[in-house]
């Protein structure tokens, strides 16, 4: 049986993958920003183990899990957290900067920085949730594509230091994908958000679970998803 640490597990591709990993058995550590998300959490999952960490703080993420039991094992973790504000580089503040670059990028690299002594002796796995902003910057979206950009360079440079200890590493790219997340880009973006319009988290996470699932033999490095036709 996995054990799987999860970021983002609250909505939209994270929730649908907790999901249909509870639903087969496997379990799930939820990484949650304070203890009544961590309370929420759980009552949605009842086998899931939670821990307490504020992605937007990843300088007290040590601090944090020094109060708390961590896992002792862990198989594979997962960062889907993260964090959207559009705007020209002429008018975004620095503030906003600030955050997406937290939340997208330096969390994760400090949350996987504590979690690789388990990792590396259960041989796991670290993915990351990306974006199409992590191939390619569009007007108004430089401080979040900058952040994933950020992310992709992350996981490259993860999967060349970490082969040696058989940790992979994977990147997912989603396309646009209903979730609350983009619900409030189009609130940004002025436009009218229709679902059905973009891809289901539940596609997203059966992408993943196949990175997961794969044979040892083999790795899924780095996997675009785009909007069915």
């Amino acid at each position: 049986m996995a054990v799987h640490l999860i970021t983002g597990a609250g909505s939209g591709i994270g929730a649908a993958l907790a999901q249909r990993l509870h639903d087969r058995g496997d379990d799930l550590v939820l990484l949650a920003r304070d203890a009544g998300r961590a309370r929420e959490l759980a009552s949605r999952s009842p086998r899931a183990a939670t821990l307490v960490g504020d992605l937007a703080q990843p300088g007290r993420l040590s601090w944090a899990f020094s109060k708390q039991p961590l896992p002792e094992r862990i198989d594979s973790l997962v960062h889907v957290a993260g964090v959207v504000d559009l705007g020209p580089v002429a008018d975004l503040p620095s503030s906003l900067w600030e955050q997406q670059l937290a939340v997208n990028l330096v969390a994760p690299a400090e949350l996987t920085r504590l979690m690789l002594p388990v990792l590396r002796v259960s041989r796991g796995q670290v993915l990351f949730v990306n974006s199409g902003a992590g191939l390619r910057a569009n007007a108004d979206w430089g401080a979040y594509a900058a952040s994933k950009h950020g992310l992709k360079a992350l996981a490259d440079a993860l999967r060349a230091e970490e082969a040696e200890h058989g940790v992979r590493v994977t990147t997912v790219y989603p396309g646009r994908t209903a979730t609350p997340m983009q619900e409030k880009v189009h609130r940004q973006e002025g436009a009218d958000y229709v679902a059905e319009r973009f891809i289901d988290p539940e596609s997203v996470a059966t992408s993943i679970l196949t990175a997961l699932d794969l044979p040892r033999d083999a790795q899924i490095t780095d996997l675009s998803i785009r909007p069915g036709i």
